[in-house]
């Protein structure tokens, strides 16, 4: 990805986002542009319009990290976008760490060590997996698997959530709140993009959903971010009806890019029964396959 329109798309849409009643500025009556001006972002950084302008062509090699804290403040950047103004700065100057490109982590290159999958199993209350900035579930527990039988069933998505997300009907009914999760899935990747711009794999995924999937290219050239740590969603299995889960998702401190990520349900509450029989459906479907790999 050209990182140099990476930072004008991101700068031009950030500030497009700020009303100048959010920067404490006067509305005025005669507004050419949505949101603030360049020389109202210039004056909010204490710099020249004429070096911000230089910003916001791309061009943020060399940049201080204290001209680009004021510029996240003049911008209102919270804590995502600030990480993604700062990766896509490391990647300007050229920063070893974003150059060189990371392990390729998709389902078929590579794979959990015991560990990691022990403790995955180890998990039997809720689904726990392990997906990459990509959104490849590369390790899944068995509730994991049972959770997302729908993205598992057809063999394109390739077990790729954003996949499922975008070019999967069954996802409409899975994600009761479809908007936004996949508002939640481009922001993911779009994070992705700004901390790893030479994985060619993520340049791949992109290049598809944008071209099968109007959805997916009007929220991508929104370059919104964010980080996805914790929150509630609401499904919809197929097998077990409505589920309103919590979720944690940790970054894996030996495992760069990846993130472990777990859901549970409120004790007591007709979700965690809905969890009780999907692991049961799920023992269910394992012992069917292991009959019929018997009788083959």
């Amino acid at each position: 990805m050209d990182n140099r329109e990476e930072v004008r798309e991101f700068l031009t849409s950030r500030r497009a986002k700020i009303t100048p009643e959010r920067a404490g500025l006067p509305s005025g009556s005669r507004r050419r542009v949505p949101g603030l001006r360049r020389s109202e972002v210039a004056a909010l950084a204490d710099m020249s319009v004429e070096y911000y302008a230089k910003l916001e062509r791309g061009n943020l090699a060399g940049v201080s990290p204290a001209v680009l804290e004021a510029l996240a403040r003049a911008l209102r950047l919270d804590d995502a976008e600030r990480a993604h103004l700062l990766h896509l700065a490391q990647a300007a100057d050229g920063s070893d760490a974003l150059v060189r490109p990371r392990r390729r982590r998709t389902r078929d290159q590579w794979k959990p060590h015991r560990s990691l999958q022990w403790t995955l199993d180890a998990v039997t209350a809720g689904p726990a997996f392990v997906r990459n900035g990509r959104m490849d579930v590369v390790a899944a527990n068995q509730l994991a698997r049972a959770f997302y039988s729908d993205v598992y069933a057809t063999p394109r998505n390739q077990a790729n959530l954003a996949r499922f997300n975008f070019l999967d009907p069954a996802s409409r009914r899975f994600y009761p709140d479809w908007d936004q999760a996949a508002d939640v899935a481009v922001a993911i990747l779009r994070t992705e993009a700004g901390r790893n711009p030479y994985d060619k794999d993520l340049h791949d995924l992109v290049g598809e959903l944008s071209t099968r999937s109007d959805d997916f290219r009007t929220r991508w050239g929104a370059h919104d971010v964010r980080h996805h740590g914790t929150g509630t969603k609401r499904f919809h299995h197929h097998a077990v009806g409505d589920l309103t889960l919590a979720y944690e998702g940790l970054e894996m401190a030996a495992e760069p890019g990846l993130t472990l990520t777990v859901y549970t349900a409120e004790p007591g509450s007709s979700s965690e029964e809905g969890l009780r029989l999907l692991a049961t459906w799920a023992a269910t479907q394992d012992a069917d396959v292991t009959r019929s790999s018997r009788a083959s």
